[in-house]
């Protein structure tokens, strides 16, 4: 698919039991709009894709796109990477992970673009083997409000080439990275050499996932990054 048209790009989403909109309460599949208008203004298409029961379906639904965003969302359940729940974890999502994982793995095996943000970069870690922290202080800001800190790429990494100098980033996250999941390479750190960033090596296609939330700024230099490589045959 990929070529001289926009390419689509499928995005995970939320699967809530009660949504309240007008007259009607009802289970919904929703994702905060700044996602999908974020890989719109890098210049791809926005498709949405919610959970499903079938996690087997991710392989035909990503024969049909050109990329995949893991977006952020509720925490990982440690049961995932074989760790007993922290109180402060919050309770699972077990369709969405399942989902989301069959989703990383399918992309992985297709060697399809992906970019994970927050949740995403957490479960691509977990996916691959890795672990989490399930709880650290000064990421985020009061509920519902991002923090804001300075992250600094690796050099020679594929952060890098899309960010090279250090920058602001908006953040809100309570659990972060600890060991690396296998072949993963941490590409940007905070000031308190916090992970903000993971990725495999070039060579293994363009797999990156950012801790902060692209979709709450400015910058669209990632998302950009996922866009062109979803471009190339």
């Amino acid at each position: 698919m990929p070529g001289s048209e926009p390419p689509l790009i499928g995005v995970s989403t939320y699967l809530e039991a009660s949504v309240r909109w007008g007259v009607w309460d009802q289970p919904a599949a929703l994702l905060p709009a700044g996602y999908h208008r974020l890989v719109q203004r890098a210049g791809g298409v926005a498709v949405l894709l919610p959970p499903d029961a079938a996690p087997a379906a991710a392989t035909a639904v990503l024969a049909r796109l050109d990329g995949l965003v893991i977006a952020g969302g509720p925490d990982v359940d440690p049961a995932r990477y074989g760790a007993p729940r922290d109180p402060r974890t919050g309770p699972p999502a077990p369709e969405r992970d399942a989902w989301e994982l069959a989703l990383i793995d399918a992309a992985l095996a297709r060697r399809m673009p992906l970019l994970g943000v927050c949740r995403g970069m957490q479960l691509l870690n977990v996916a691959l083997g890795g672990t989490l922290h399930q709880h650290v202080d000064g990421h985020t800001g009061p509920p519902g409000v991002f923090a804001e800190h300075e992250v600094t790429p690796v050099a020679g990494t594929l952060l890098a080439d899309a960010l090279p100098n250090p920058i602001r980033v908006p953040a809100y996250h309570h659990q972060a990275v600890a060991g690396l999941g296998s072949g993963l390479i941490a590409s940007a750190h905070a000031p308190d050499g916090m992970i903000e960033a993971v990725e495999l090596p070039a060579a293994d296609g363009f797999a990156l996932a950012v801790q902060w939330h692209p979709e709450a700024g400015h910058d669209i230099s990632v998302t950009h990054a996922l866009i062109t490589a979803a471009r190339t045959p």
